[in-house]
């Protein structure tokens, strides 16, 4: 039979008012009628505006998530299940195990933090005992303040180091709290030691893409790779990343009555999509051959596709930065454009929050305040 758990234990998040009018946060803990308090070293702000009001949101979430560790590893001891040594699983062949699962350009993003870690920490034989929140803190800090674009590439010998970007900084820390998180989740380590180390803020990048008449005019220049041309094309009329193209195979296209449909995991999120196709859409895939077999078969390497659509824009006589994403982008912006609302067009892109997406409703207004802005002055003297 199970253990029964002992209904006297608690864990309760509680707050203390600190002398500066900060708010901090820590956790009373009660296990087998011994208490013992955790100060989270998080503090909610006084709310003078909305963006202190998102702050304090984010810090409570992030103490929430420390408290429903804390039952968890609590309920776990009472059910005897034990947790893994932290001191004898190895960091660095941790993070090497979730490398080799990776794929295509998520793979290359998890081998650069790799390279960047072991700058900050070239001791290969450290522990997840030796992860704690400091050591979190010290490689955040290296990011901001040390980390160079070229100093993980050896063959960049001759190159002149650089400061890596914020939108770097942002993504090689998101992949080290990602591994931590998911290091709480297969029982290696009992609470994530990155929460309460503040984020990078990720920068509003500005994401190129093709209107639908710059589309027109591309379908009338022949690509410099037939294939490749009907992957981009494809993406542009369905938003999916090259990662699922190049997988898709024809026993994910089913036949919905008059409707085809794509049914798919997508690589990057592993979430479970269904997503109808328009028939330009369908004409793009050709013929329907074995289940097993590829639909766009014969695409080599994204590096490949990336110098093909480039020249392909040139040719074009489209003077844009358009690589193989931005087909993506494309689809975003047009569905937008057509009045296809957000929260549907966030569907279609299988993103998990509509936040993601508004980003593609903010770079519309701009294109639309752009173009009324080109109406010439029609007060001026004839």
């Amino acid at each position: 039979m199970p253990t029964q758990l002992n209904t006297k234990d608690f864990v309760n998040l509680r707050q203390r008012k600190r002398p500066n009018g900060r708010i901090a946060l820590y956790l009373d803990i009660c296990k087998n009628g011994k208490r013992t308090y955790e100060y989270l070293k998080l503090y909610l702000i006084p709310e003078n505006s909305k963006a202190d009001k998102a702050a304090n949101k984010e810090t409570m979430r992030q103490a929430e998530v420390i408290k429903a560790q804390r039952v968890i590893e609590m309920h776990s001891r009472q059910m005897g299940i034990e947790s893994v040594d932290p001191s004898k699983v190895r960091f660095y062949d941790f993070i090497e195990s979730l490398i080799n699962r990776k794929e295509g350009t998520t793979k290359t993003s998890w081998q650069n933090c790799l390279a960047h870690l072991l700058r900050y920490e070239p001791d290969q034989s450290i522990t997840f005992k030796d992860i704690t929140n400091n050591w979190v803190q010290g490689f955040r800090d290296y990011l901001d303040t040390k980390a160079k674009q070229w100093d993980i590439d050896d063959r960049k010998h001759n190159v002149e180091s650089k400061p890596i970007g914020d939108g770097t900084k942002a993504l090689m820390f998101q992949k080290l709290c990602s591994a931590l998180s998911m290091a709480v989740k297969q029982g290696i380590i009992s609470h994530n030691p990155s929460l309460t180390v503040e984020r990078f803020k990720e920068p509003e990048s500005d994401r190129e893409f093709l209107t639908i008449d710059e589309l027109r005019k591309l379908t009338q220049t022949p690509p410099p790779d037939e294939k490749v041309g009907r992957a981009f094309l494809f993406s542009c009329l369905t938003g999916l990343r090259w990662s699922d193209i190049v997988k898709l195979k024809w026993g994910d296209v089913q036949l919905i009555g008059q409707t085809t449909r794509i049914v798919f995991t997508q690589q990057k999120t592993g979430g479970r999509e269904y997503l109808d196709l328009n028939p330009q859409a369908v004409e793009l895939m050709g013929e329907r051959e074995m289940d097993n077999m590829l639909v766009f078969p014969g695409l080599t390497s994204l590096q490949n596709a990336r110098i093909n659509v480039t020249a392909w824009v040139r040719s074009a006589g489209i003077n844009k930065h358009i690589t193989f994403h931005c087909a993506r982008h494309t689809f975003a912006i047009m569905m937008l454009d057509l009045g296809v609302d957000l929260y549907t067009v966030s569907k279609l892109l299988g993103h998990k929050s509509i936040e993601t997406t508004q980003i593609y409703a903010k770079i519309l207004d701009k294109n639309k305040q752009a173009a009324v802005n080109r109406i010439p002055d029609i007060f001026g003297k004839v």
